[in-house]
């Protein structure tokens, strides 16, 4: 079997059918909907208060949660939900396939809070209200629309749902944009143009120096794994027929693809990506025999 013939190696197809929970943005946009609806349904709008963030919020470290739990949470108008969410699925999948689910979910949660932040700081320095709120996840999708932009520039994007555009015109175009409204060109509104902008900034720097929490994180806050030790057995050569060792480079391999899988290719080390080279060449050569 070669390399490329492993299931978990198998990009996900493309297309509308949403295999819900199985992506992370299916995930996400699943936990946003549900938060909205039961309350819209139930509680009035009630919990949506209570998960924004305020500008206050910085100087009151039990209210900290809120940098957070914002981004899940959208206003009353039903077109605020509506285009986070498609932004997300529409070019959220293709970003969760380059970095691996768990990666994406980092990149993702850590943008909201680098949003949240950066807008509370921005109004408490021109003395905004401390109760003046914020919510909504347009930060973090701002970061994946400005990954997408960098990682597919030249990729069609259909702006408006009508005007076909190269992915990163639509990139310059948001971020153009948010600092035009946070200059106050767009007159008084209630769009918080500084955390598309942290979004976005985040997401450029996290592209450009080649960030990876997943590796960043890696072997510092998990426990330690209690391995039962091998069963002792009493070895007759002239019993037991010569067994052969398995092929340790396939088992290299299999290991690097599920890392793929999980992590996606960016968490690969050097050594990693010059064996899967040094396999794909041995199966090349197979073929050819």
């Amino acid at each position: 079997m070669g390399i490329y013939d492993r299931d978990y190696y198998r990009p996900q197809q493309p297309g509308l059918a949403m295999r819900m929970p199985g992506t992370m943005v299916g995930r996400l946009i699943l936990i946003n909907v549900a938060i909205y609806v039961i309350d819209s349904l139930f509680f009035n709008h009630q919990i949506e208060n209570l998960m924004a963030v305020q500008v206050g919020a910085l100087a009151k470290p039990w209210l900290w949660w809120q940098f957070l739990t914002y981004g899940f949470a959208h206003s009353v108008q039903p077109e605020h939900i509506l285009f986070n969410m498609l932004g997300l699925w529409f070019l959220g999948r293709d970003i969760e396939q380059t970095y691996g689910s768990k990666e994406f979910l980092r990149l993702y949660l850590a943008t909201l809070v680098v949003g949240s932040v950066a807008w509370a700081g921005v109004n408490t320095l021109m003395h905004t209200p401390a109760a003046q709120a914020m919510l909504g996840a347009s930060g973090a999708v701002a970061g994946v629309v400005v990954l997408y932009a960098l990682h597919f520039p030249r990729r069609t994007l259909l702006l408006f749902f009508v005007l076909p555009v190269p992915a990163w015109f639509v990139g310059v175009l948001l971020v153009a944009g948010d600092m035009f409204g946070a200059l106050g060109g767009q007159g008084e509104t209630n769009i918080a143009y500084s955390v598309h902008l942290a979004g976005a900034g985040f997401a450029f720097l996290y592209y450009r120096f080649g960030w990876n929490f997943g590796r960043l994180l890696e072997g510092r806050f998990s426990m330690p794994k209690l391995r039962r030790g091998p069963k002792l057995r009493i070895h007759d050569p002239e019993e037991d027929p010569p067994r052969a060792q398995p092929d340790s480079l396939s088992q290299e391999v299999d290991r690097i693809l599920e890392k793929i899988h999980k992590q996606g290719e960016a968490s690969l080390s050097r050594k990693e990506r010059r064996t899967l080279e040094e396999a794909s060449r041995r199966y090349q050569e197979q073929r050819k025999t």
